[in-house]
């Protein structure tokens, strides 16, 4: 009789927890929100999406194409330009070799500026007007005949009348000096009138 009592009051202890739990259950999914589904874009505004970004996409592709043809551009005026300053030092340096290459020669025993020298001394003109910032040493040069002190004297004259011509012709004598070096260098070793021709002379050095 116990037992029974003992099985009854567990059933009704154990029965109304079971309900309550299922009942909890329920409620709470039953409190779970149901999202709705999301509105269908209209086709009309998706051709009209597509068609934008496809225009951007466009503006974008000739923004960069501009912008590279601007740089390309810049890159052969720079080109250019370099090649503009090379050639004209080349042809700087090309005129101041010949400048320099190119001396004038004097009779035997004689300082006078010939005909052919004159011409010279002008082209140097020209090149020292278009060079004012140039500095120029005439170095006076003798054959081997004569004595030392001779020559040396006789080619400070050859290079003083060489200045003296290119200061008539408007040189400022700031960019002028002279040296002689009477018959220590000679171009020719030789002995004879030939030889002798070439070392009688005025050289032109740029410093």
């Amino acid at each position: 009789m116990r037992k029974k009592l003992w099985i009854f009051i567990s059933l009704l202890v154990i029965v109304p927890g079971l309900l309550f739990t299922v009942s909890c259950a329920k409620k709470v999914v039953q409190s779970v929100p149901v999202e709705a589904p999301a509105a269908a874009v209209p086709a009309e505004e998706k051709v009209d999406l597509l068609a934008a970004q496809e225009e951007a996409a466009q503006e974008e592709a000739a923004r960069q194409w501009e912008m590279k043809a601007e740089e390309d551009l810049r890159q052969t005026q720079l080109a250019e330009q370099a090649a503009k300053e090379e050639e004209m030092e080349r042809a700087k340096m090309a005129a101041m070799q010949m400048f320099m290459n190119e001396d004038i020669y004097f009779d035997f025993d004689s300082s006078a500026i010939g005909d052919m020298a004159k011409n010279v001394l002008s082209r140097k003109a020209e090149w020292l007007r278009m060079t004012s910032d140039a500095s120029v040493i005439i170095e006076g040069h003798c054959d081997a005949r004569g004595t030392s002190a001779y020559n040396i004297a006789l080619g400070d004259r050859r290079a003083e009348s060489a200045k003296s011509f290119l200061l008539d012709l408007g040189i400022d004598a700031n960019q002028l000096s002279t040296i002689s070096y009477g018959e220590e260098r000679p171009v020719d070793m030789g002995k004879n009138e030939e030889a002798w021709a070439k070392n009688r002379r005025a050289h032109f050095v740029v410093e």
